[in-house]
């Protein structure tokens, strides 16, 4: 699936399923949240925390749960994902190219 291919398979589902969308600002609040509970299961299993009792080690559900929102997020505010991803990328490109293979902290030279 494609990037473009999700934003259209999430509007669909909004207007299918969820009668409309939150409001931008709810959403915004919802995807901070979503990182939250991803956080909270990286700590845990990558971190130095523990799972509790019946917490679920459910990370590639709760990356999807925050793709799902800034997917949302994209379509209500009229970003083409696919495009502004291109563009970060060959803006990171032109900027860092030569920085972090020079970086002595990740083996560079």
């Amino acid at each position: 699936m494609t990037i473009s291919e999700a934003q259209r398979l999430v509007d669909q589902w909004i207007k299918a399923y969820g009668v409309r969308y939150f409001s931008e600002l709810t959403n915004m609040a919802v995807l901070t949240e979503e990182v939250g509970e991803m956080a909270r299961i990286m700590a845990r299993r990558y971190g130095d925390q523990s799972f509790k009792p019946g917490e679920k080690d459910s990370l590639g559900d709760e990356m999807a749960d925050v793709l799902w929102v800034l997917l949302c997020i994209a379509n209500q505010t009229g970003i083409d994902l696919t495009e502004e991803l291109r563009r970060n990328i060959e803006k990171k490109t032109a900027r860092d190219k030569d920085r972090h293979i020079n970086n002595k902290k990740l083996g560079g030279e």
